[in-house]
């Protein structure tokens, strides 16, 4: 390919404490936090809303919650949950008050009250938000492993932002890979890729006589209704009173970072879409006049790239439900990963997996550690949410929203400390950290006090 060698004079900003980039559920939680803490934070998001697949993505249902004796997503996201409620965005049926004894417990929410729920508490929180921006560039110091700053561009053009620290939050790892910081990135460095799904919203969904949606499903490819055979439909899931999000149709081997496979999984998205409307309407009950509102603007994409963290917590440390000394999350959701093809031997490996196998019982929960945060050796540089250091396994269970709001909260409070000790990410104080998410109503349980990181 031939290269183009742009030069040109930008505007720079006034320096900055903390640049957040991305405004899904980890980078509001990360932003929200260090701007509590008293940071002076630019948070930068490429579309118009925050809340990322909980908003744009209109993924909007949360689960793996509670481990059936206790909730686990204390903290910041416990208090969006709770303001949610209050500003009418969850059904009054929803017991947020005996929430506790839910084993993996969840609920639909409304898309739009919380999209207003995060513009103010970002806000309030001092935040300088800039929506329609994206991150383009980053100014690095190599041999440091620091960033020294990072070029946004927007209607009005390019900028330049220095600052003291940095949080990839965009879901794909773009700023630590415009750092040059290594992760793993699925169909380059794995077989497969875990095909994403574009979400449509429904209404006109009779709940009452809603059923088993898996029977509708085999009996529909058995009838050869659909234009591919896929046995796993994640389904369609009540958001509020007469409407639901539509979570159907695979896109195998979509690639999220390739921007001509994005382009090619929208459009087909869209079809499919249309397509799992038609699908519920002939075969489910209560859904003879569903109709499909519109699909969503973000693709939900599930697997993309994976920073090589201080630690990367695995499929071992899951399946031991091993807690961490310097762990700065806990949580309880089973390995989710989708069928990779339409074959039976992969329908029957995903049902083993997710639904008979790899699901924690009453009580059981998995520690996240600090060090998943923080790619490899950097001083001033962060990454949360979906991207965060964790293998295939793990990833496809810490990937959905309440854990990202967890690992933003953390995020943030780090970057805030780091700034104010002059304490590298990668070699951080975590008791200190692990105390200040306690105070603010982490679920913690790890009786020892961390004295050092967890490496691996």
């Amino acid at each position: 390919m031939q290269t183009y060698t742009l030069t040109r004079q930008i505007l720079a900003e006034q320096p900055y404490d903390l640049v957040v980039a991305g405004g899904g559920p980890s980078g509001v939680a990360a932003a929200v936090a260090a701007g509590r803490a008293g940071a002076k934070v630019l948070l930068v998001e490429a579309t118009g809303a925050l809340g990322g697949m909980g908003t744009n993505g209109l993924v909007a249902n949360w689960y793996s919650l509670s481990d059936g004796q206790r909730v686990l997503t204390r903290g910041l996201f416990w208090e969006i949950v709770l303001a949610l409620r209050d500003a009418g965005g969850i059904r009054a049926s929803v017991d947020l008050e005996n929430f506790a004894n839910r084993l993996g417990g969840g609920f639909g929410y409304s898309v739009e009250v919380l999209k207003r729920l995060l513009d103010r508490m970002v806000l309030d929180a001092g935040v300088d938000l800039l929506l329609c921006t994206r991150l383009i560039e980053a100014d690095v110091d190599g041999p440091r492993k620091k960033v020294n700053g990072v070029v946004i561009h927007d209607i009005e053009g390019l900028r330049y932002v220095p600052a003291k620290a940095f949080i990839d939050a965009t879901g794909d790892a773009v700023l630590s890979d415009l750092c040059g910081a290594p992760y793993r990135e699925a169909g380059r460095d794995t077989p497969s890729i875990m095909p994403p799904t574009l979400c449509g919203l429904c209404a006109n969904i009779d709940w009452a006589r809603f059923g088993d949606q898996q029977k509708y499903v085999e009996q529909a490819v058995d009838e050869g209704f659909f234009s591919q055979p896929d046995r796993h439909v994640p389904g369609l899931f009540r958001s509020q009173e007469s409407y639901g999000i539509q979570n159907a149709g695979h896109l195998f081997k979509m690639n999220a970072v390739k921007v001509r496979s994005l382009t090619a999984g929208h459009v087909k998205g869209r079809s499919l879409a249309a397509e799992y409307a038609a699908f519920y309407r002939k075969y489910a009950p209560g859904c003879e006049n569903l109709e499909l509102v519109g699909t969503a603007s973000l693709m939900g994409v599930r697997e993309s790239r994976s920073v090589e963290g201080e630690y990367q917590v695995n499929y071992d440390d899951f399946t031991a439900r091993r807690h961490f000394d310097d762990q700065i999350a806990v949580y309880n959701k089973a390995v989710d990963i989708h069928v990779y093809d339409l074959t039976p031997e992969e329908y029957s490996r995903y049902y083993d997996s997710f639904v008979k196998r790899d699901r924690c019982a009453v009580g059981e929960s998995y520690g996240l550690p600090y060090g998943i945060l923080v790619p490899r050796g950097w001083t001033n540089l962060w990454a949360s949410g979906r991207c965060v250091s964790a293998d295939v396994a793990v990833q496809g269970a810490i990937r959905d929203q309440p854990a990202c709001y967890l690992l933003g909260e953390a995020a943030g409070l780090a970057a805030v400390q780091s700034i104010r000790t002059g304490q590298p990410a990668c070699d951080l104080d975590v008791a200190e950290l692990v105390s200040t998410l306690r105070s603010r109503g982490a679920y913690l349980p790890q009786t020892s006090e961390p004295t050092r990181m967890t490496r691996g």
